[in-house]
């Protein structure tokens, strides 16, 4: 039964400041424990680049006149580009101020010690392709001042200490790093210190104080887990909670809804905070629920989703700690501007709510598929591995960010932010042409058993490609002869013939010899439907995608709630993930991989079971490209109506299911699924428009 809606929640002054009252202390000692001042950071220091390492005590007047922060500025109206690009047009270059250490008239400091952090900030900007050491051709400016945690500087004198900088110019093309914006009672979003025209890279950004293409949004980093090593678990792994709570000094508000909550799905949520009688030291690595201990953040590993709600600031550690455990955070935080905002497409890592809607948290979460969790569960895991790990991946990502917007002609695109690599993929060792020659032609490779009236049409109508370059017939009859050459078919281009020793399925991808083409087209010796203007096609599209599976028959793999696997789906639909090999065409260099690559014992699985063959080779292409194939033609149906149903693989009943179970077999040993679902379908140019057939390029294109 669905959940009746709550009209929306109060927005009381306890609300709007966050439970200042309930959260005072807790912040106060996370204050504490984020970003200490201590002797852990001397080893970071030492690591510097010797010519930031000074002794120089700077006097500050405060006469001197600061800035307030400008929240009119752009990316058009406060970011000098004429001063990029002196060196390199394509990277920017950013300047490191020396570190000194910053006094008033009564050698009083205006700045705190450098925490590890920021000292980790700066090293990573030292030891990147970034950085430069003069400043007179600098893009970008870091003042060497820690401004991670607003708790720990002086506003007024710090906004006096960065407008004596030698090269502040108003903050002009200056970045600082902030992580824990605003002071109690307000909790501003945003670092409340006189910053002029410098760009913010801040952890708690809200709509109403980001400024779009100019600041940065970046997550808070969380020291107090930094040791924390968590085992390696796969993403299709099934977790014990749907949702976990681990946020500790709630709002009341929120806790009186997830206690309802609870009450409902006793199996499906835990509430976790503090522990009973919880006493310094305070132990961060610790939840309860009632008197039950869990191990923090471990515990977020058994959860599927994990709650990321409001507290007095919008940026929380939680997050990080979320995504390290590969938990699909549940951000409920009305106007919160997730971190890389503008690279990181955060729909596909995570759920996002309102905050009078969560008590809808439950139903919406439920409703997510299990192919859905798996596929952002993979994504947290990259978004953490590539952006979030650690502050020096933290600092890269907010560098290229800008770079991206100076030199947007050499940005990183959405792929580049936003696609997961595989984590089997084997680097492909050749640089493919843009488009292949269409010179060399295609070797078209037909597998062949006891079929020789279907196989010798085949090769006729082959013999009317264009673009055929050689026929390469596989015999897999180990009992049989094939025909002697002069009862063979005459087409005009080289007919060979290899006799196999054993008949397995695979052996239609071996890297035979005499295949001296880039291109193959893979078909069965019972595909006498296809035309050759349709084979000239798909011919022409692989051409413009040389690293995919391009074909005809097409395939689509889908998870079954019900039996909790992957299931096999032949039906014709609009998306597709698999392209079969009875008739496609891919580049030989897949062959090679097929053959000596395989993960595990595909290769034998396959030959044992006389079947999925084409499955396995979906597998390999898409884990190798990251890519999904190519259907070519608009073909709803796919048969062979000269055959009979006897004589048929397919028409075994028990097909489909040893196909779903090859679905299955496969992802177990590569531990993932690499398949990647398209909607996509070329098609050649004015296919069934209204023009005479004289002008298109195609015309037997599309009829059964």
């Amino acid at each position: 039964m669905r959940p009746r809606r709550r009209q929306n929640m109060p927005r009381t002054p306890y609300l709007i400041f966050a439970g200042i009252a309930a959260l005072f202390l807790l912040l106060t000692v996370i204050c504490f424990y984020l970003w200490p001042t201590d002797d852990s950071m001397d080893d970071f220091v030492q690591r510097f680049p010797k010519h930031l390492e000074t002794n120089e005590i700077a006097f500050v007047s405060q006469d001197i006149n600061s800035t307030e922060r400008k929240s009119s500025c752009t990316f058009h109206t406060c970011v000098n580009v004429y001063h990029c690009g002196y060196n390199d047009e394509t990277k920017i270059s950013v300047y490191i101020y020396p570190i000194k250490e910053y006094v008033d008239d009564s050698r009083t400091p205006l700045t705190s010690q450098m925490s590890r952090e920021f000292a980790e900030i700066l090293q990573a900007i030292a030891e990147s392709p970034f950085y430069t050491k003069d400043p007179e051709t600098a893009c970008m400016y870091v003042p060497s001042i820690d401004l991670l945690n607003q708790n720990r500087i002086l506003a007024k004198e710090t906004g006096k200490v960065l407008a004596a900088l030698t090269w502040w110019k108003d903050g002009e093309n200056h970045l600082l790093f902030n992580m824990l914006p605003g002071m109690s009672p307000n909790y501003s979003s945003v670092l409340e210190v006189d910053t002029g025209s410098a760009v913010i890279a801040g952890g708690g950004f809200s709509s109403l104080t980001y400024r779009q293409t100019f600041d940065i949004s970046i997550p808070v980093f969380n020291p107090l887990v930094r040791s924390i090593v968590l085992p390696q678990k796969s993403y299709l792994e099934r977790r014990k909670w749907l949702v976990v709570s681990s946020q500790m000094g709630l709002h009341e508000e929120y806790k009186t809804v997830l206690r309802k909550l609870q009450a409902q799905y006793p199996d499906n949520l835990l509430l976790l905070d503090h522990c009973p009688g919880d006493i310094k030291p305070w132990n961060y690595t610790l939840r309860c629920h009632d008197t039950t201990e869990y191990q923090y953040p471990e515990v977020l590993q058994d959860a599927t989703f994990c709650l990321i709600i409001r507290g007095a600031r919008l940026g929380s550690p939680v997050l990080g700690d979320a995504l390290m455990a590969g938990c699909i955070p549940i951000i409920v935080a009305d106007g919160y501007i997730m971190p890389f905002a503008d690279e990181l497409d955060w729909i596909r890592a995570s759920v996002q709510l309102r905050e009078a809607d969560l008590d809808q948290v439950m139903h919406t979460v439920q409703n997510y598929s299990v192919d859905r969790v798996h596929t952002m569960r993979r994504q947290v895991q990259f978004l953490w591995r590539t952006y979030f790990s650690s502050i020096s991946a933290i600092t890269m990502a907010t560098l290229h960010v800008l770079n991206g917007r100076i030199f947007p002609y050499a940005a990183r695109s959405y792929h580049d932010w936003n696609e997961p690599p595989d984590m089997h993929v084997i680097q492909n060792p050749l640089f493919l042409p843009l488009m292949p020659s269409k010179a060399q032609g295609f070797t078209a490779v037909v597998l062949t058993y006891n079929r020789l009236d279907s196989l010798f049409t085949v090769i006729r109508q082959l013999a009317e490609v264009p673009s055929l370059a050689k026929v390469l017939v596989v015999w897999n009859n180990q009992d049989k002869q094939p025909p002697p050459t002069s009862s063979w078919p005459y087409i005009g281009k080289p007919v060979k013939v290899v006799q196999t020793k054993k008949n397995r399925l695979s052996n239609r991808f071996f890297p035979y010899d005499e295949i001296e083409t880039e291109s193959i087209l893979a078909l069965d010796d019972d595909i006498v439907m296809l035309t050759p203007d349709e084979l000239e096609f798909g011919y022409e599209v692989w051409r413009e995608f040389p690293d995919r599976l391009v074909g005809f028959p097409s395939r689509l793999h889908l998870w079954d709630n019900v039996t909790q696997k992957w299931k096999y789906e032949s039906e014709w639909t609009n998306e597709i993930s698999m392209v079969l090999t009875g008739a496609a065409f891919y580049h030989k260099y897949f062959s090679y991989l097929y053959t000596n690559a395989l993960p595990g014992n595909l290769k034998s699985w396959v030959d044992e079971h006389m079947n999925c063959e084409d499955i396995a080779m979906n597998f390999l292409i898409a884990n190798v490209t990251g890519n999904a194939p190519i259907k070519v033609a608009p073909r709803k149906k796919f048969k062979c109506p000269q055959c009979t149903n006897t004589e048929m693989l397919s028409a075994d009943v028990t097909h489909m299911v040893e196909r779903s179970e090859c679905i299955n077999q496969f992802t177990a040993v590569y531990q993932s699924m690499p398949l990647r679902t398209i909607e996509f379908r070329a098609d050649p140019v004015l296919y069934k428009d209204s023009f005479p057939p004289e002008l298109k390029k195609f015309n037997d294109i599309g009829s059964l």
